[in-house]
């Protein structure tokens, strides 16, 4: 009997969301059910080491690992094209932002890349014909022209409810994919009211998480003893526009304003945003409140040792570090961005707080002064199973 074949396209694996997710959905489809081909395009992180040993991961290519990484990088490897494409992307989106203007532009940038560089890479195994090619980021044009494949799955992790991008420019590459992957039921909402005629293609696939691999990786170290406040908040992930971290050091200071004390707020991450993040930091005189961690290969005891986890977001898809926070057993705190309720159940298994300023810090201060309520959550959170394992039955229906 014919075991479907799967090739499944990423990026890189450093420390995010999507990236977790990823190393999730490999740890629950069965080998017995498939083969999987991983094709990495650049193989960096410190996520690489736990591709399961049974995935084939095939050998990167030069030219693909140029695709994000500094143009001069790609120039030294003579990758002419790929930096050609890149230029001509920035100036595409650059014109399209003058006669569209928006704030957000990152996401409509990379769909730019992916038109722009695609011409310039090669074919993923060529002599192999894939039962289904599974694209996990965009851009997705790498996936539907430089892979054989009887069928396609393109994924959604972004909330497009807020970002602006060229709807008839990215409606061809999202329309010719077979199945279109949402994490959510808010996710599907906000990209259909961009992309309505894309409705009979999406499939709601859950995040996929391994509980036993954040359990394991939470008990590696202890990392109780750098975190010095009497209350201990931590919050996770990139620094750039949608985490919001900039705006941080006034939520602390206002909480402390409020009489608040004993505060230590700890962020880990890294990104484009850090030398705003601590102007911020300074102006509001916050140093010894709010302090940033940096890139931790293993962030898990750091949750472990927290006392609240907070994800002050602008916007989310669906946060991966929410889920593995309540995964272990943790109060959880969410501002509330546009699909905070597909991620937390208000007042069960977590608070959804204003996403203002004023109004976040006091209901963060509400929330560390009621006790009563943070056992609760913990009580419950023990109970319940966020792994999401079967939702990999989708993609073997899909097959």
């Amino acid at each position: 009997m014919h075991k479907p074949r799967i090739i499944i396209l990423m990026h890189y694996l450093e420390l995010g969301g999507a990236e977790m997710s990823l190393i999730g959905l490999l740890g629950a489809l069965d080998p017995k059910k498939v083969d999987v081909d991983l094709f990495i395009y650049s193989h960096q992180g410190p996520l690489m080491q736990f591709i399961p040993k049974w995935v084939n991961l095939l050998p990167e290519v030069s030219v693909y690992s140029m695709i994000e990484k500094p143009m001069s990088c790609a120039l030294k490897k003579g990758h002419f094209g790929i930096v050609a494409g890149r230029i001509l992307a920035k100036w595409s989106c650059r014109n399209y932002r003058y006669k569209h203007p928006a704030k957000n532009e990152d996401i409509a940038i990379i769909h730019y890349v992916g038109n722009n560089t695609t011409p310039w890479l090669p074919k993923i195994s060529p002599s192999t014909e894939y039962d289904l090619c599974i694209s996990y980021l965009i851009p997705h044009n790498i996936g539907l022209n430089k892979v054989r494949a009887k069928k396609r799955l393109a994924w959604i992790h972004t909330d497009y409810s807020t970002v602006s991008v060229n709807a008839q420019r990215e409606l061809p590459v999202w329309g010719a994919y077979d199945y279109i992957a949402s994490i959510s039921q808010e996710v599907t909402r906000s990209f259909l009211k961009t992309f309505p005629s894309l409705a009979p293609k999406i499939v709601e696939i859950e995040n996929m998480l391994s509980e036993e691999f954040v359990h394991t990786r939470a008990k590696e170290f202890d990392a109780s003893n750098e975190f010095t406040g009497s209350i201990n908040l931590l919050s996770i992930g990139r620094f750039c526009t949608a985490k919001n971290y900039d705006n941080v050091p006034d939520i602390a200071r206002r909480m402390i304003e409020s009489g608040l004390t004993g505060l230590k707020w700890y962020i880990i991450g890294f990104g484009s945003d850090e030398a705003l993040i601590r102007r911020k930091i300074a102006e509001s005189g916050m140093e010894n409140h709010v302090i940033l961690l940096g890139k931790k290969e293993n962030p898990y005891p750091y949750i472990n040792a927290c006392d609240i986890y907070v994800q002050p977001s602008r916007y989310e898809g669906k946060s991966v570090t929410v889920r593995e926070a309540q995964m272990l057993h943790k109060p959880v705190a969410v501002t509330a961005y546009p699909t905070a309720s597909s991620q937390i159940n208000d007042g069960v298994d977590g608070v959804i707080v204003p996403l203002d300023n004023a109004g976040c810090a006091q209901k963060l201060t509400e929330f560390i002064a009621n006790k009563d309520l943070q056992k609760q959550f913990t009580t419950y959170l023990q109970t319940k199973d966020y792994a999401n394992r079967s939702e990999i039955d989708k993609i073997y229906d899909l097959i």
